[in-house]
């Protein structure tokens, strides 16, 4: 019979409903196989039992867009650095990840698969990762990273860059091209695709209003993901890209600080998900004047965003897009807690558990970690923090897991127990 694990004395927040109930929660193997408010009786002596001390029991978090590669690494680190150095840093990253309690992240862009597949086997630890590959940029797009002297080149033509070498991105122009990378990211292992499909903050070559791909090439990355039994998320802020995004069939609007209502309100009646990051000016400091001018245009959005998100009662997932910075990857709770400026705790704790697994369940079939995630509930995966104290009443618990985080279970493993 294989070993359990009893957690008795909780108050069980399950990701959804926020009436907590106060009992005991049995796991086995990598499951909840039990939540009581009354005592779980076990017959196998090597079940190891939990006195939970009245604590808080609530779901691992999800980060739905996180960048597991590019958050720990510099963008020189990107362009120069020796592949195993950065792979090294991103491995001892997510280490880290997960003790900050979050047991799952959507990786948004970069050359995971061999991270998650180290994860995975118990190699190294960290969160699951539902990786989208390669970023699949145009020409002159947000994930375009050559150098200004890089000759364009066409379709299948003169070898890669390389960022394309080492799986951070890949320059696709026209229907053929795009198709070809999608494909290509789905054969490595993607659970979803991930386009640039508007103008970034960081970006060399573009502004930040730029419509990105043309509708029919976001088309042809939307009908390879559909194909393989699983969706398109892309990059943008702008009105005009949004739509075009979603007439193509995209499935998920990453960031839209810059959205106007009508655009907001064709996303709620379209059921397309948005996937936000509360940005403030303190996050990044980028090095050129352009770069931090357009940094403050979508920090100036945020606000807007969100007012009309809930207007619209649109399908909210949470982020945070840290990138190219390594000293700000231990800020990654803060994200969290700045989310109190529009939302009630309950409403944050949902959104950071229950409503990211939501959107990460689009995967379908490419779907790594088939079960439920994101709620305390029988038969889910075993993704669990024991808080020290309540967050339902005080959010900001989450901004300190190394204090309040006495203990971590991922698939049913416990790999922090401070209690």
């Amino acid at each position: 019979m294989s070993q359990g694990i009893l957690i008795n004395n909780v108050h069980i927040f399950d990701g959804h409903n926020e009436k907590v109930i106060y009992g005991n929660i049995l796991i086995k193997d990598n499951q909840i196989k039990t939540i009581s408010e009354s005592p779980i009786p076990i017959n196998d002596g090597n079940d190891t039992i939990i006195d939970g001390q009245q604590k808080f029991l609530m779901p691992g978090l999800i980060d739905a867009h996180w960048h597991a590669y590019m958050a720990c690494n510099t963008m020189i680190d990107l362009l120069t650095a020796d592949t195993a150095y950065t792979q090294f840093k991103a491995g001892q990253e997510a280490g880290a990840t997960l003790l900050r309690g979050f047991t799952t992240i959507r990786d948004a862009g970069g050359p995971v698969f061999g991270l998650k597949r180290a994860i995975d086997e118990g190699i190294i630890i960290g969160p699951r990762i539902y990786p989208s590959g390669s970023l699949i940029s145009q020409t002159g797009g947000h994930g375009d990273f050559r150098a200004v002297y890089d000759e364009p080149r066409p379709f299948d033509c003169c070898g890669l860059t390389h960022t394309e070498e080492i799986g951070a991105a890949i320059i696709a122009d026209g229907i053929d091209a795009v198709t070809v990378a999608a494909r290509n990211n789905l054969r490595l292992g993607a659970s979803q695709i991930k386009l640039m499909t508007g103008g970034g903050v960081a970006s060399l070559y573009d502004r930040l209003e730029d419509t990105q791909f043309f509708e029919e090439e976001i088309h042809a990355a939307v009908k390879a993901a559909e194909d393989a039994g699983t969706y398109v998320m892309v990059h943008v802020y702008v009105p005009r890209a949004i739509q075009r995004a979603i007439q193509a069939g995209v499935k998920s609007i990453e960031h839209g600080h810059l959205i106007d209502e009508p655009t907001m309100k064709l996303i709620a009646e379209k059921e397309v998900w948005l996937s936000m990051q509360p940005f403030t000016l303190e996050d990044n400091k980028f090095p050129t004047k352009e770069q931090q001018e357009k940094h403050e245009l979508v920090v100036n959005g945020t606000d807007k965003t969100y007012q009309l998100a809930k207007k619209y009662k649109v399908k909210l997932a949470w982020g945070t897009d840290l990138l190219f910075n390594p000293t700000n990857t231990k800020n990654q709770n803060q994200g969290i807690i700045k989310l109190q400026k529009w939302f009630t705790n309950f409403e944050i704790l949902k959104m950071v558990t229950h409503d990211n697994a939501q959107l990460l369940s689009l995967s379908g079939m490419r779907n790594p970690y088939p079960g439920k995630l994101g709620v305390i509930e029988e038969n889910a995966l075993a993704d669990i923090i024991l808080v020290d104290g309540n967050p339902l009443e005080d959010i900001t618990l989450l901004g300190n897991p190394e204090k309040y985080f006495v203990m971590i279970m991922k698939d049913g493993k416990i790999y922090r127990n401070i209690l």
